[in-house]
C-alpha cells in the first residue's frame, strides 16, 4: 500500500487533534465544527467585505459585494485562511441565491459547505488508506484531484440533502449557486454549481496579463444541460419578453423560470433535469498565474473576462481590488442595461503571491 505525504496526513491529523481536544468520543463532523470555531476566534474566515492575509501566508484576498436593485442582498462569501488547520490550504466560497428564501439558502450553504467539505475530505482520506491499490506516489497530483472531487461531489450532496431537510427554510422554490475554490500548496482546486465564474489572470510571454476562464457557467442554454432537462421531461426555452434568455420550466406550469441549470434548493425542479452536482477542475499554480477572479453573474452580465483582469490588475491597493471590480460593474449596469434592475454584484480576488505586479506587467486587450 501507498504512503501519504505529509499535505494528506497534515489535514487527518489536525482533525484527530481536535477530535481528542474537545470529547473522547467527538464525531467527525464535531471536530470540523471545533475547527471552525478556533479559524473565527482567529480571524481567519471573512464573511463580509474587506480582506485576508493570514501571517506568512502566499494568499491575499480581496472580497466585496454590492446590493442590486430588486430588493435584499441575495449574494454571500466565504474566505477561510489556513482551511481545516492547515497552513498550506485556503478555502474561498461565493453564493448566489435567487427566489423568495434565496439569501436564506444562500447564507445556509455558506455555512455548511466548508465544513462539509472537511468532513467528506477526512472520510475520503480514510477510504483512500485503507484501499490497497492505492498508491499516492504513482501520481500524486491526479490522486490528489481525485480524492478532492470525490470530497466535493460527496459535500454537494449532503449539502443539497441539508437544504431538503431544514425546517425553517423553504427552498422548494428558491436556491444558490456556488462556486468554490481550495488552495492546497501550488494546486488550486475549483467546484462550481450554477453560473458564477473563475477566471485566472496569468502572464504571456510578452508579459502582458492574458485571462484564462476557469468555470463553464451552466445555464439551460448549454447543449449538455438541455439534453439532460429534457430528458427529465424539464423544458428550456425563453419568454417573450426575454429573448435570447433560456430557463428552466416544469412540464406542465409557468415555472419556476430559473436562469441556470445547476443549483442548491429548487426542488420544485429537481426532478426535472436541475442538478447540485458540482464539476469539478484543478489548476496548479506557477509564477506566471497572478490571481483567479469569483464573481457572480452579476458581475459578468456586464463584464468581459479580459475586462475584470484588467480592472483588478490596475488597482493600486490589492485590498480593494474586489471593490473596484464590483463598482466598476455597477457603472457598466446603468450605461449597458437601462432599464433593467440591476442584479447583486459580488467578487472575491484571490492573490496567489506576495509581492505587487511589477509596473512592467501591464494588461493589454
Amino acid at each position: 500500500m501507498g504512503h501519504f505525504s505529509s499535505m494528506f496526513n497534515g489535514l487527518a491529523r489536525s482533525l484527530s487533534i481536535k477530535k481528542g481536544r474537545y470529547s473522547g468520543k467527538c464525531s467527525g463532523d464535531e471536530a470540523v465544527e471545533a475547527i471552525a470555531k478556533e479559524a473565527k476566534k482567529n480571524n481567519l474566515i471573512l464573511r463580509s467585505s474587506g480582506s485576508v492575509n493570514a501571517n506568512g501566508s502566499d494568499n491575499f484576498a480581496s472580497v466585496f459585494s454590492k446590493r442590486g436593485e430588486k430588493g435584499m442582498n441575495q449574494d454571500c462569501f466565504i474566505v477561510w485562511e489556513e482551511f481545516g488547520g492547515q497552513e498550506d490550504m485556503m478555502f474561498c466560497g461565493i453564493f448566489d441565491g435567487h427566489g423568495p428564501w434565496g439569501h436564506y439558502v444562500a447564507k445556509r450553504v455558506r455555512k455548511t459547505m466548508p465544513s462539509s467539505l472537511l468532513s467528506n475530505w477526512q472520510e475520503t482520506l480514510a477510504e483512500a488508506s485503507l484501499d490497497l491499490d492505492f498508491d499516492l506516489e504513482t501520481d500524486k497530483k491526479l490522486h490528489k484531484f481525485n480524492l478532492w472531487k470525490r470530497s466535493h461531489i460527496r459535500a454537494c450532496a449532503a449539502v443539497d440533502h441539508d437544504l431538503a431537510q431544514h425546517r425553517k427554510i423553504d427552498s422548494f422554490c428558491s436556491g444558490t449557486t456556488a462556486l468554490t475554490i481550495v488552495r492546497q500548496g501550488e494546486l488550486i482546486f475549483i467546484a462550481n454549481v450554477g453560473d458564477s465564474r473563475a477566471v485566472l489572470a496569468t502572464t504571456s510571454d510578452d508579459g502582458s496579463l492574458v485571462p484564462i476562464q476557469l468555470t463553464i457557467d451552466f445555464k439551460p442554454n448549454l447543449p449538455q444541460e438541455a439534453e439532460r432537462i429534457s430528458q427529465c421531461n424539464g423544458r428550456v426555452f425563453c419568454l417573450p419578453d426575454e429573448p435570447g434568455v433560456q430557463r428552466v420550466w416544469r412540464p406542465e406550469e409557468e415555472s419556476p423560470g430559473l436562469a441556470m441549470s445547476r443549483a442548491f434548493g429548487d426542488y420544485c425542479v429537481k426532478d426535472f433535469g436541475l442538478i447540485s452536482v458540482p464539476e469539478v477542475t484543478q489548476r496548479h499554480i506557477t509564477n506566471e498565474d497572478q490571481f483567479v477572479v469569483m464573481a457572480t453573474d452579476g458581475v459578468w452580465d456586464v463584464i468581459s473576462n479580459e475586462e475584470a483582469v484588467e480592472i483588478v490588475s490596475s488597482a493600486p491597493d490589492r485590498g480593494k481590488a474586489a471593490k473596484r471590480l464590483v463598482e466598476n460593474a455597477a457603472r457598466a449596469w446603468r450605461r449597458k442595461r437601462r432599464g433593467i434592475a440591476m442584479d447583486d454584484i459580488s467578487a472575491i480576488c484571490l492573490f496567489f503571491h506576495t509581492s505587487p505586479l511589477s509596473p512592467q506587467q501591464n494588461f493589454t486587450l
